[in-house]
């Protein structure tokens, strides 16, 4: 079987001008029900899979569970904004090389500042920004695969002729492949980087609420154990005076008693 790496280059470099994002322009200002939702997905995104007769971009129940696994809001009375459909379309891109944990963690925070936020950050400007660097990015990754391919190119040099060009072919999958490889790497440790800072200062935010909790209750402890103290001496200063008024009484008594002894 003999395999033309040569135009597999060229397919490769032609699809990669055939990728485009959505603009942020053409996805609707109206709020959607799921069956609009799904629709424009699939238009908009089924050039972008394997085998575009058969995948499935984004189901009912796909759209259900992101919900349920807190990586979308629940959408408002069963409809979904322009939010919503951003927050989509990052983890339609995401869901094939993270896990859901790891999208959850990365866009959970995106969610809780910026979704339906009212300033000049937005999920919308954050969606442009973010797919704005495309062409640019697009062509250095076609120098890229290009150079990969140069050098499988160069391998296996003595194999023979019939096992040649399949053993080129597997180095230059096995390029593409390890690259793709070390970049999940590092997006997995920067995930996780961010998710240990954040929870690192959750920690300290609950450690100084309990503080501050523990100090208040110390200041109630030490006003109740003055107040008891003070009733204490109150009390103290009532014993002392009543042995007084006795000796008084006593005196009386006794001057009474020495008149009658007289008469």
């Amino acid at each position: 079987m003999t395999i033309d790496t040569e135009d597999l280059l060229n397919s490769i470099l032609e699809s990669l001008d055939r990728i485009s994002h959505i603009p942020s322009e053409d996805i609707p200002n109206i709020d959607l029900y799921m069956d609009q939702v799904t629709t424009f997905m699939d238009k908009r995104l089924r050039s972008t899979t394997r085998n575009p007769k058969e995948d499935k971009i984004l189901t009912k129940t796909m759209i259900n569970n992101y919900a349920k696994n807190d990586l979308l809001p629940p959408p408002v009375k069963k409809k979904y904004t322009k939010d919503h459909m951003i927050m989509l379309i990052f983890i339609y891109y995401f869901k094939g090389i993270l896990s859901i944990n790891d999208i959850q963690a990365i866009l959970g925070p995106l969610a809780e500042r910026f979704f339906h936020a009212d300033g000049s950050m937005n999920m919308q400007s954050i969606y442009d920004e973010a797919f704005g660097m495309e062409e640019e990015h697009v062509q250095a990754l076609k120098e890229s695969i290009v150079g990969d391919y140069r050098i499988a190119q160069g391998t296996f040099a003595d194999a023979a002729d019939e096992d040649k060009e399949f053993l080129q072919l597997f180095s230059f999958i096995s390029l593409l492949s390890y690259d793709v490889y070390v970049k999940k790497l590092l997006v997995e440790k920067m995930i996780d980087g961010y998710a240990a800072r954040r929870k690192d200062a959750a920690a300290a935010e609950s450690e100084g609420a309990a503080g501050k909790k523990s100090e208040s209750a110390v200041g109630k402890k030490s006003e109740n154990a003055a107040g008891k103290k003070n009733d204490g001496a109150g009390k103290s200063e009532k014993t002392d005076a009543a042995p007084t008024a006795q000796d008084e009484q006593a005196k009386r008594v006794k001057s009474m008693l020495e008149a009658q002894a007289k008469v």
